[in-house]
């Protein structure tokens, strides 16, 4: 629990995050009664590597594409023929739980794997309590908090395997997440600001207002005829402003720092750093690709 700049680890015997999280409100008095009789013990926060604020997810990130018109609208003409009429219902799809890292890690990045490294900064949100074919009138009540992700993409992969998402966005050690999961009596979603930075410059700036699906939409889309569960990791789609559709083209290179900001939420600082995913693998090189 973060209280200012101190932190307060829970005792082991809450478990970790998710086991707080489908522990429901008794959990979480569980944890204000720790605070209050003082048998927790506060650590300043500075110093603390991070952790991504949930490893052990469910199963794989859900995730909503092209959420923000103007996101939809920026591709248009440079998805190399993979167009499509501006969606009616939302867009999902899933990406490996193994690319979370925490939110001052670094950014596995191997030009070998992809020569396209893009960035999305993105609200990410978690369900509390799960349930089928969700009512967007009670969709709010299903989520527990929010944090911010970057869904780093690799866009030639995204081309390259029939214009399907999950290899383009499932890459190792790629995807920043935290720095802290906030309750969701604690933020109006609506009232969050998006930016996102390259090395100081800023790239992605917009409010989470803008979405196309709203997040009770979303929710009430995602769990039709479909479980969600307590501690499924949700992204909502990233604004305008992502590097596969500037002019130029900016993508991301070994020694970039990226940064994502939301209001009330902290912000992800991560460094690119060149890794070796490659490994023996006997697919070609994809800078060798026409």
């Amino acid at each position: 629990m973060v209280e200012g700049d101190q932190v307060a680890p829970l005792p082991l015997s809450m478990g970790d995050l998710r086991d707080v999280i489908t522990g429901g409100q008794d959990a979480l008095c569980s944890i204000a009664s720790a605070l209050c009789d003082g048998t927790l013990e506060c650590i300043a926060i500075d110093g603390l590597r991070l952790l991504p604020p949930l490893q052990r997810l469910p199963r794989d990130v859900l995730c909503v594409g092209w959420n923000y018109w103007d996101h939809f609208l920026e591709g248009e003409g440079k998805r190399e023929g993979q167009d499509v009429p501006r969606p009616e219902a939302p867009t999902f799809f899933t990406k490996s739980p193994h690319t979370v890292i925490g939110p001052r890690d670094d950014i596995a990045f191997d030009p070998r794997i992809s020569a396209k490294w893009d960035y999305e900064a993105e609200l990410a949100l978690v369900i509390g309590t799960g349930g089928r074919s969700i009512a967007a009138r009670d969709a709010m009540r299903h989520v527990w908090g929010y944090c911010l992700a970057n869904d780093i993409s690799q866009r030639d992969l995204q081309r390259r395997h029939g214009g399907q998402w999950l290899k383009g966005k499932s890459i190792d050690s790629s995807m920043p997440l935290g720095p802290f999961l906030v309750t969701a009596d604690e933020i109006d979603p609506r009232e969050v600001r998006l930016q996102c930075l390259v090395n100081g410059e800023l790239l992605q700036d917009a409010s989470v207002s803008q979405m196309a699906f709203d997040i009770p939409e979303l929710i009430a889309e995602l769990s039709f005829g479909m479980t969600l569960h307590a501690g499924d990791l949700v992204l909502t789609g990233t604004p305008a402003g992502v590097g596969n559709a500037r002019e130029p083209q900016v993508f991301l290179q070994a020694g970039d720092v990226v940064t994502v900001r939301g209001t009330g939420l902290g912000e992800l600082v991560n460094r690119v750093v060149e890794t070796d995913l490659y490994g023996q693998s006997s697919v070609t090189d994809m800078r060798r690709r026409p």
